[in-house]
């Protein structure tokens, strides 16, 4: 098989053109990528690899090439280095941010932080008396098991969610390939290993992931990649493509040479559908040539929260409205996309979305995901004192320092609050 693999690698280099016209569901706003020799083999460390006697299904040549198609639209592309060095690691144990992921600013990133505002959930709220009052401390004081804990309940969440609460797929790393590729195909040395592993017990999913945990923390071992493959393999491709309308066919998008969650990811992410729009329900839009079906947007309320803002698309009249669906969900934690860049907003009282008393002066706090960030930003929140405005009108210059993209992204949710940074220097 390998020499198989090596001579066919040979035949794509040279014809790499011939690969440029595969595929009918290419979005028409990506040019074809310049045409350059396949990458070296992916090496993963042979301690993150699965042996043969754990079971599980091989990966066929059929969904290698599904996979492909739903992630770019085209079977040619590949994940680059930045998605493939991109894994699920931890701030050290036991310290200010021993909860928080460290995040990378490429296209993986928002992967990162739906994941990162599931483990706030699962620290803050799926293990303590609910009479018990919650602090920041319960954030600080993890370890490294409650790290991995946390993590491995995150991901399983997720993929619970898109298996429609009834099974999960599990994708990890073989020893060896499990299918021979055709030649219009570009390999990774990394798909063409998958084992499928399925389970019809939320808890079995947790405890495997949980025994595998390292196959998506560790170095080299393409975590968020896996990740997203089992995502996918939960949701099946065939539901991924029920969820999309004729705004999103797929739900990667290349954008100055990296590749992109699209909108249809996070609520897949968040909600376990692939819906591609924000807004609450279906909306008909009346176009020429009418569309299929309406454009989709989300049904129910979700465990995490979305909010989104974006300077560039206020002064253009075109910030997607969210929906109370994503702005109200189940605990009090929100994504937040700022300016293109994702990270987590919490409360610490679950009562705040359930109790509008609890809306008059409440505290959130703040994580970006970057290593810059040295402590957990709280914010005060006052919905009812006066207006944010009265206060930022005498204020010349920059508009970012009068006007905060991380307030405003707050005021989304909470029209016209005033916003105190505490003992923080204003950022974003």
């Amino acid at each position: 098989m390998s020499d198989y693999i090596e001579l066919l690698q040979l035949e794509v280099n040279k014809n790499p053109d011939r690969l440029l016209d595969v595929g009918n569901e290419e979005d028409p706003e990506e040019a074809p990528p310049p045409c350059r020799a396949l990458p070296p083999p992916c090496s993963i460390p042979r301690r993150l690899v699965v042996s043969p006697g754990l079971g599980g299904t091989p990966v066929t040549p059929q969904l290698t090439e599904s996979l492909r198609r739903i992630l770019f639209g085209r079977t040619f592309h590949v994940f680059n280095y930045e998605w493939r060095k991109s894994s699920f690691v931890f701030r050290d144990p036991n310290s200010d941010l021993s909860y928080a992921l460290e995040t990378d600013r490429g296209g993986a990133g928002p992967i990162q932080m739906v994941v990162q505002a599931r483990v706030i959930k699962h620290l803050l709220f799926m293990h303590q008396n609910s009479l018990e009052r919650r602090t920041l401390h319960s954030l600080s004081a993890v370890g490294q098991e409650q790290q991995e804990r946390a993590l491995a309940a995150a991901l399983s969440d997720c993929l619970w969610s898109a298996g429609q609460e009834l099974s999960a797929t599990v994708a990890l790393v073989a020893e060896n390939y499990c299918i021979t590729p055709p030649l219009d195909y570009k390999l990774d040395n990394f798909t063409e290993k998958l084992q499928l592993f399925t389970f019809n017990r939320k808890e079995d999913v947790r405890k495997f992931v949980l025994d595998h945990i390292q196959c998506f923390k560790e170095e080299g071992g393409h975590g968020v990649i896996l990740f997203l493959y089992s995502l996918i393999c939960s949701r099946t491709v065939d539901r991924l493509k029920e969820d999309l309308d004729s705004s999103t066919h797929h739900l990667l998008h290349l954008s100055l040479g990296n590749f992109i969650c699209r909108q249809a990811l996070l609520n897949l992410l968040l909600t376990g559908r692939a819906c591609p729009h924000v807004f609450n329900g279906a909306v008909h839009v009346e176009e020429r040539p009418p569309a299929e079906r309406p454009l989709q947007g989300v049904l129910c309320r979700s465990d995490v929260g979305y909010l989104h803002w974006s300077r560039e698309q206020m002064e253009r009249d075109t910030l997607p409205q969210v929906g109370s669906m994503l702005k109200t969900p189940r605990f009090p934690i929100w994504v937040c996309c700022i300016n293109g860049s994702c990270s987590v907003l919490f409360s610490l009282n679950r009562m705040l979305l359930s109790d509008w008393k609890m809306e008059h002066l409440f505290y959130l706090y703040y994580y970006n995901g970057q290593s810059s960030q040295r402590s957990t930003v709280r914010l005060t929140v006052d919905t009812h004192s006066h207006h944010w405005e009265a206060s930022s009108t005498d204020t010349e210059g920059d508009p970012e320092k009068r006007f905060p993209s991380l307030e405003m992204t707050i005021r989304t949710k909470w029209a016209g609050a005033a916003i105190t940074w505490n003992d923080t220097l204003p950022f974003y």
